[in-house]
């Protein structure tokens, strides 16, 4: 293995984290993903299968998922002999840094839904005067 595990599977304590993310507002894989990274930040994708208990799919998707945050980038690790080269993926944002972006996204997001109450608070008025 890549990784550094002492645990092949999650702990309470990671599933309460991962539970807490996804009620954040990440996919709930994504989440599971995420806080086994902050655990063990290189892995392969056979291991986050493995210790998340997803399938192959589930995995690619929560991994591009990350990606798409830049808080992970892939890195070719070549084989000895022949094959494909293995995929490890390596968290590259750290856990306060991933922490404040969340907390920005929430942060808008609330601001634009007070505007549109606002601004539907607005038409009402105008409709019914």
């Amino acid at each position: 293995m890549v990784g550094t595990h002492t645990l092949l599977q999650f702990s309470k304590g990671e599933e309460e984290i991962a539970d807490l993310f996804w009620d954040i507002g990440l996919k709930k894989n994504t989440a599971r993903v995420l806080v086994l990274m902050i655990r063990d930040d290189d892995l392969t994708s056979r291991e986050i299968e493995r210790i998340c208990d997803l399938r192959q799919p589930e995995v690619s998707i929560a991994l591009s998922d990350l990606m798409k945050r830049k808080w992970v980038k892939d890195v070719r690790h070549a084989r000895e002999g022949k094959g494909r080269p293995t995929m490890i993926y390596h968290l590259i944002k750290s856990l306060d840094d991933i922490l404040e972006e969340l907390k920005t996204e929430i942060v808008g997001d609330y601001e634009v839904k007070l505007k549109e109450i606002e601004k539907v608070r607005d038409m009402l008025k105008g409709n019914i005067s």
